[in-house]
C-alpha cells in the first residue's frame, strides 16, 4: 500500500502505472488531502448544525456534511482501486481547528468557523487546479473534478454568512506556514483499525463515487 507520508521533492515522479493511468506522488498526495479535509471539515460541519446561530452558519454545516461525506465516499474509492493508503484521523493541524471551534460558542464560534473554513478551502482550490491540469491518471482526474464542484460550493455558503474575516483570510493565505512537516501531513492508521466512514445525510443527493473517464 501507498503510504500516507507526502514526498514533495519530487511530486511528478510516478509511483505506480494501474489501467487508468500513471500514478504520480502529486496524484497520491491530493487523494489523502482530500480524505483529511474531510476528517476535519464533517465534524465541523456537524458543530456548525448544533452551534450556529444563523441560518446562514447552519446551512453552511449542511453543505459541509453532505459535501464531505460524498468526498469520503469519492476518495475511498479511488485509494481502494488504486492502492493508496488513507488516514483515519487529520493532521495535528486540522485537529487543532477542530478543538478550536469545539471549545468557540455564540458568535464567536460562526466567525471562526467562517474564517478558518474559508482561509483552508480558498487555497485548496489552487491545489485541485494543479492536479487537474497535471495528472494523467482519469481516477484521479474525476476526482478532482467532484472536489472543485463541492469545495467552490463551500466556499460560496461560507462567504454567504458574511462571517468571514477577509483580513485575516488573507494573511493566512499569504504567509508562509512555518508548521513542521508531521504538523500538516495525517498519521497513518493503526494497522487493523477499522476505516473510519463519514455518513451521508439522508438528505444527500450528491453522487459518491467519480467515475473514471
Amino acid at each position: 500500500m501507498l503510504g500516507v507520508q507526502k514526498v514533495s521533492s519530487a511530486p511528478e515522479r510516478v509511483i505506480a502505472t494501474p489501467a487508468t493511468g500513471p500514478l504520480t506522488e502529486a496524484d497520491r498526495d491530493f487523494v489523502v488531502e482530500v480524505r483529511s479535509a474531510g476528517l476535519w471539515e464533517y465534524p465541523v460541519g456537524r458543530l456548525a448544525l448544533r452551534k450556529g446561530t444563523t441560518k446562514a452558519v447552519k446551512l453552511a454545516g449542511e453543505h459541509l456534511v453532505d459535501g464531505q461525506a460524498s468526498l469520503d465516499a469519492a476518495s475511498r474509492n479511488v485509494a481502494g482501486r488504486l492502492d493508496i493508503t488513507l488516514p483515519n484521523q487529520p493532521s495535528p493541524q486540522q485537529q487543532g481547528f477542530v478543538t478550536t471551534l469545539k471549545t468557540d460558542s455564540g458568535k464567536r464560534f460562526d466567525t471562526d468557523m467562517a474564517t478558518i473554513l474559508r482561509a483552508t478551502d480558498g487555497p485548496f482550490l489552487s491545489t485541485i487546479a494543479s492536479v487537474r491540469t497535471t495528472t494523467r491518471n482519469s481516477l484521479v482526474r474525476a476526482l478532482a473534478d467532484q472536489v472543485n464542484d463541492i469545495v467552490l460550493d463551500h466556499v460560496d455558503v461560507l462567504e454567504k454568512t458574511g462571517l468571514v474575516d477577509f483580513g485575516q483570510v488573507l494573511v493566512q493565505e499569504t504567509t508562509a506556514s512555518k508548521l513542521a512537516p508531521q504538523e500538516v501531513t495525517p498519521p497513518p492508521p493503526v494497522p487493523g483499525q477499522p476505516q473510519v466512514v463519514l455518513t451521508p445525510p439522508a438528505t444527500s443527493t450528491l453522487s459518491p463515487s467519480p467515475s473514471a473517464g
